[in-house]
């Protein structure tokens, strides 16, 4: 009789408890922090998601399967990991350790091991994985001075956190925050995290990191916690016996001496309708290509430039060129023309082209002369200074 008496009441009890949580407050936020610090480490798929600013379809997607540790020994971003491929967890994409990272190349069988020994940086340029780096984004929320908006929303099973924080710089998460600025300004003037909370277990399983150029959303399914040894992860472990190891090196942007006085490459891609455009086919006496992308922050702050540039220019002494390096996605192409109000030539790269002009790193910049040869090529977009050094070059060859 003792337990038919005392189940009703404790069951009253614990729906009154839950119904009377407030999960719009910071006590809760804090409930969910303190859950972040119990986990010692974690496995999970997780979905990746990049597309520009203003579009809905992502431009790329990624499954990955996931070993995290919390590492209280690494001083940067408090965690080690391993991200293997969702189809085949016997590949390795990424890891990091606590002393270096590894980056799978797979185009070239390359793993790229940096231990963070060449750059100067007043953090390691490693992003956290999944509970790590939202347990830091919240942590932020909570302690931080800076002018931020911070909203908890109810929803039906779980809790959705907007934070939302200004200053004109975005804002990044690694070791701790970090603002990060550009040569240049960008429309709008914050950073956003969104996140998504579950509330049958008190944990975040999605976030969505958006800057003034692109989204990046992450989403976390088959969740299990605490079941892994940090003493028994050894990154070496992952790496394919048949890919070649090889360190980190400075020095990735396109090389001026490998082109200057050369014939240009040839090339026939084609833009977002299916036109084919082929460099022979250009009639101009200058042509500057660009090699682009749409998730890149300095291409997209170089726009308005280029679309002055090509407004000064008759089409007989000049024309240009965007040379997409990131998509294969036409409907991506359109959407980023469209909403960024160009009409100059904006085109599909292929490995080939990348490789032949050596495209490591992006914006970069080719200007070439009548007979198609490269006078002049320029690495990065700086507002104003890359203006005035592209405008001079083809000055120069009209």
């Amino acid at each position: 009789m003792k337990k038919i008496t005392i189940y009703p009441l404790l069951l009253a009890l614990l729906i009154f408890q839950a119904c009377s949580t407030d999960y719009t407050n910071k006590a809760y936020l804090e409930k969910v922090l303190n859950n972040l610090e119990q986990i010692e480490s974690a496995t999970y798929l997780i979905k990746g998601e990049y597309w520009p600013l203003g579009d809905t379809v992502p431009a790329i997607t990624q499954n990955r399967y996931v070993k995290e540790y919390t590492n209280l020994a690494d001083t940067n971003i408090g965690a080690s990991y391993v991200s293997l491929l969702q189809s085949d967890t016997s590949q390795m994409s990424f890891g990091y350790d606590g002393i270096r990272k590894a980056e799978v190349i797979k185009s070239s069988r390359r793993i790229i091991i940096d231990s963070f020994n060449l750059r100067k940086l007043p953090f390691r340029p490693v992003k956290p994985p999944f509970f790590n780096y939202v347990k830091k984004i919240i942590k932020y929320a909570l302690e931080t001075n800076d002018s931020i908006s911070l909203n908890l929303e109810d929803l039906d099973d779980a809790v959705h956190l907007e934070l939302r924080i200004y200053g004109g710089k975005p804002l990044e998460f690694f070791s701790k925050a970090y603002f990060y600025g550009f040569a240049f300004v960008f429309d709008d003037d914050f950073s956003r995290y969104d996140i998504w909370i579950n509330k049958s277990n008190d944990l975040p399983y999605k976030v969505i990191r958006e800057q003034p150029y692109e989204i990046y959303s992450q989403t976390c399914s088959n969740i299990e916690l605490n079941k892994l040894d940090i003493k028994d992860f050894a990154l070496s472990e992952y790496f394919q016996d048949d890919y070649r190891i090889v360190p980190y090196s400075i020095g990735k942007r396109t090389k001026k001496s490998n082109f200057l006085n050369k014939k240009a490459p040839d090339w026939i891609l084609v833009d977002a309708d299916n036109n084919t455009i082929a460099l022979k086919n250009l009639v101009s006496k200058v042509i500057l290509l660009q090699f682009t992308s749409v998730n890149c922050g300095p291409c997209k702050a170089s726009i308005p430039f280029l679309k002055q540039l090509q407004s000064e220019y008759n089409l007989e002494d000049f024309d240009f060129v965007a040379i997409e390096t990131h998509t294969k996605n036409s409907n991506v192409l359109k959407r980023y023309q469209h909403r960024n109000s160009f009409d100059y030539k904006f085109l599909m790269s292929n490995k080939e082209t990348n490789k032949r002009y050596q495209v490591q790193a992006v914006p970069v910049f080719f200007i070439l002369d009548e007979n198609r040869i490269i006078r002049n090529v320029i690495s990065g977009y700086g507002k104003g200074t890359t203006d005035k050094e592209i405008r001079d070059a083809i000055n120069e060859l009209i």
